[in-house]
């Protein structure tokens, strides 16, 4: 087995946990551990599977403020952000509890006399649930706590750079009385969960699959699932727009688009991608922008006034200098003296919090001028750097809004409700904010996307449970003969000439 050293992105020399990873017979041992226990778990009647859920969120609630220290140590993410994430586990729960008593069916009236019909939700059976990291508790909570409520037994793969966070997170669903076997958690690399995750498949032991993170590696879970004939809850990334109408309030616009282009670095599936700003407030808004994105504190994420930390490990930091490399000579650069890149000694950062040299930190772009046929545009781009454009009708707005053809948050700021409501008739994105940001979540709200954002799958809410039960329906006639549909039913005679 690999031993895998998940570091501290802020103190690169602060090993946050070490674990071993596991191979692809091991992810399918789980799901077979996870098969044999799923039965007796269905049995346990869905009240009180809901008081398991609420117990989880007792024992979050309880180790409220060791959990958010943890994940900020391991992921960089501001302290505050931690927090929130946290507590989103604890709205999660409590919201599910009460799912617990109303996992409702219904009972159909027959065309039949002496015959009822009933409708059951059921259990799919095995969850296997493959996570990101940049919300390492929040997010998998999200999965897990309706998959267990609804009766299936669950296998976690949480992302290995944020492994400390799912033993934690782990270590509290076990002791909120889920039995042995119904949820376990497996660390391995993207290799040997894929050929797990297939041969776990082929073997018939997972019933769904639950997945969070690229487009790319989502079209292939989504192909391989279906040679089993399976829809995959898929939630995954997101170039999200902004727009900004001539009525807007710019300087709450400016706040959003701080927030959602640059809160976490930049590195949440809803960050913002690019502002669609009318010609009369554009040069406003990008000088407003780039004025507070330089005033802005980075640094040091255990400090509760930094808007953002660092990347959240070493592969992201590659992947966003390449991002850097898309910025051509028709852009106008902002948001950090005109510097782009890490920020070192020699590219430093004015106010920034801490030693930059201890962790991977980076300097926040605000690119503007960019054109519909530029990569910036047309491609999610993790990490802190928002592209802004201008427009001249709110058709023109809505088009570039749906051009990368991604589909899973949007936003407009504006005070006209003709142009709040034309905006969400004609946005492809799942998720829509008026004089709000691209980023944020309610745990009794559907979350997901569409096109290149998810296959219309939705988590939270009552949504959800349409993900992990499955619709059974029940017959019972009890006339003491056979009643054949469509054929034995009663029948009257209208008077259909009959005129007034």
């Amino acid at each position: 087995m690999t031993t895998y050293r998940s570091v501290n992105p802020a103190r690169l020399d602060d090993v946050v946990a070490e674990v071993q990873l596991a191979d692809a017979a091991g992810f399918i041992a789980a799901c077979r551990s996870a098969r044999a226990a799923q039965r007796g778990w269905a049995a346990v009647p869905a009240p009180v599977r809901g008081q398991v859920i609420g117990n989880l969120g007792r024992l979050v609630r309880a180790n409220f403020e060791t959990l958010a220290h943890l994940v900020t140590r391991e992921i960089g993410k501001p302290i505050s952000e931690a927090r929130g994430e946290v507590q989103e586990i604890v709205d999660t729960c409590d919201f599910f509890l009460g799912e617990g008593r109303r996992l409702y069916g219904q009972t159909v009236p027959s065309e039949m006399p002496d015959k009822q019909l009933f409708t059951f939700r059921v259990p799919v059976g095995v969850a296997a649930i493959i996570t990101a990291g940049n919300f390492p508790v929040a997010v998998p909570s999200w999965y897990i706590v309706p998959a267990l409520l609804c009766g299936n037994a669950v296998v976690w793969k949480p992302a290995e750079y944020a492994s400390a966070s799912a033993a934690a997170l782990a270590a509290l669903v076990r002791r909120s009385g889920v039995p042995d076997g119904v949820f376990d958690v497996v660390d391995a690399d993207g290799a040997a969960t894929y050929e797990g995750l297939s041969g776990a498949l082929d073997a018939g032991l997972v019933d769904k699959v639950g997945f969070t993170g690229s487009s790319a590696v989502g079209a292939r879970i989504g192909e391989l699932t279906g040679r089993h004939l399976q829809t995959p809850c898929l939630e995954l990334g997101g170039k999200n727009p902004m727009v900004v109408t001539p009525d807007a309030d710019l300087s709450l616009a400016v706040e959003g688009a701080l927030f959602g282009g640059f809160g976490t670095a930049g590195q949440r599936c809803t960050s913002l991608g690019t502002a669609i700003v009318h010609e009369s407030v554009y040069e406003s808004f990008v000088d407003s922008l780039g004025k507070a994105l330089s005033d802005a504190v980075i640094g040091d994420p255990m400090r509760d006034d930094v808007l953002y930390g660092p990347l959240l490990a070493d592969r992201f930091a590659e992947r966003y200098e390449d991002y850097l490399g898309w910025i051509g000579s028709h852009h106008r650069v902002l948001g950090s003296g005109g510097r782009t890149g890490r920020i070192t000694a020699d590219n430093p950062r004015a106010g920034f919090a801490g030693d930059p040299a201890a962790g991977l930190f980076y300097h926040p772009v605000l690119v503007a001028g960019v054109r519909p046929d530029d990569q910036l545009f047309r491609t999610e781009t993790f990490g802190p750097i928002v592209g802004v454009m201008p427009y001249r009708e709110l058709d023109e707005a809505i088009e570039l809004a749906n051009a990368p053809g991604y589909g899973l948050s949007s936003s407009i700021y504006t005070n006209d409700p003709r142009s709040a409501f034309a905006f969400r008739a004609g946005v492809s994105a799942g998720m829509v904010s008026v004089n709000n940001s691209t980023s944020g979540a309610e745990a009794h709200l559907p979350f997901g996307g569409n096109g290149r954002s998810g296959n219309g799958s939705r988590q939270s809410g009552v949504w959800v449970l349409d993900q992990f039960t499955r619709w059974q329906s029940l017959n019972w006639d009890y006339s003491g003969r056979l009643q054949k549909a469509q054929m034995d039913t009663q029948t009257v005679t209208p008077d259909l000439d009959f005129r007034l």
